[in-house]
């Protein structure tokens, strides 16, 4: 045998061996580590690889669930396993005490997504589970995040609404509410006022989400901190009031931004009064971390006290701050509500970084009028 042939024989054995390597590799990457990578490729704006991605992190964990539920079904028909019938207690002990180690594998996997305590000690639950664990919310939403980024509403809309029909399966529960407000974003970009606003309100309206604003008490509850608002002023609601709930913060402003430019003001003040009052706490929360005897005693003292906290500031960014201000005050003033309202504008005109706020609240200040919306939230 010559060297030449001994020498391509070699390149070609080698060449396989690393083409099945990467094979393999590929088959048992984990799902979640194909769903970063994808997330990496999105931030960088390479949307094909994304979905690709995307695409491979929900296969991969089909194939992982397809194969655990299939050995599953298979050890499950032997003789020795059907005598014990659907009492999963039995099957596990039995599995375990005879080493059948593709049982145990699955079990196991179960155990660690979902609780024991919740199967019932059915193998036919066991099943029904590992069944839906084939699906993968969270990639169903990101391959939605990327066909937004593409302008694909219509398909990111149904992507988000998979994901959401699989809540239950999230690794964050409390993801659902991100997934809820996209489904928001894409109506609202696509003018269809009407589900927009039932989607937010589903989002205030999940048990347990919003108990302040809850039907079963939220009537009392905002009637009381209105009624402090209008007749004692901001600066008394402040010091009464606290409400940390930074989650549906998103969903009153959006609210009361879209009554307001539908001219519902009544409506649109109750929601951003609740929007500013959780902005609010979450603002004044942050200034005790730094300063634990802080105490509120003007909406000027506070702007005082976070100059020089970058955190804070970008956080009053990110929420619209001055432009809730500003819009509460409106909303507070077409439904009569002028002490408030006065104090808002007042506020705002004195605060220097209120941008086009401050202009605006003068101008309020000199005559006071509705002011047009002039965009959707």
């Amino acid at each position: 045998m010559s060297k030449k042939f001994f020498f391509t024989l070699s390149f070609i054995f080698i060449f396989l061996s690393v083409i099945q390597v990467q094979t393999i590799h590929a088959q048992t990457k984990p799902w979640w580590l194909s769903l970063e990578q994808g997330k990496l490729f999105f931030r960088s704006g390479a949307y094909g690889d994304a979905l690709n991605s995307f695409d491979d992190a929900r296969r991969n964990r089909l194939d992982v669930y397809t194969r655990l539920e299939d050995n599953l079904i298979i050890a499950l028909s032997a003789p020795e396993l059907r005598r014990f019938g659907d009492t999963l207690d039995q099957v596990e002990v039995y599995c375990s005490q005879q080493h059948i180690n593709n049982v145990t594998e699955a079990l196991n996997e179960l155990y660690y997504r979902f609780p024991k305590d919740n199967l019932d000690n059915s193998v036919k639950r066991v099943l029904e589970e590992i069944d839906r664990l084939k699906s993968y919310p969270e990639a169903e939403y990101w391959i939605g995040e990327t066909y937004m980024a593409e302008g694909e509403l219509g398909l990111a809309l149904n992507q988000f609404q998979k994901a959401h029909d699989l809540r239950s399966l999230l690794e964050i529960p409390e993801f659902d509410l991100e997934i809820m407000y996209r489904m928001a974003d894409v109506y609202r970009i696509r003018q269809d006022y009407q589900k927009m606003e039932n989607c937010v309100l589903d989002i205030l309206d999940a048990p347990g989400r919003d108990v302040l604003w809850a039907a079963d008490s939220g009537n009392f509850a905002r009637a009381a901190m209105m009624r402090i608002l209008e007749n004692e002023g901001i600066g008394r609601f402040f010091t009464l009031y606290r409400y940390d709930n930074y989650q549906v913060e998103r969903a009153h402003r959006f609210l009361g931004l879209y009554y307001y430019t539908s001219s519902r003001h009544n409506q649109a003040a109750e929601h951003l009064m609740f929007a500013f009052l959780i902005q609010n706490t979450m603002i004044m929360e942050e200034v005790i971390r730094h300063q634990f005897d802080f105490t509120f005693t003007t909406m000027d003292d506070l702007m005082t006290q976070i100059a020089g906290m970058p955190a804070i500031q970008d956080y009053m960014e990110q929420t619209d701050y001055f432009r809730t201000a500003y819009f509460l005050a409106v909303s507070l003033y077409a439904t009569g509500r002028k002490l408030p309202a006065g104090q808002l504008w007042t506020f705002l005109a004195n605060t220097a970084n209120a941008g086009e706020w401050q202009v605006r609240s003068r101008r309020q200040l000199q005559s006071p009028y509705i002011d047009p919306a002039r965009q959707m939230p």
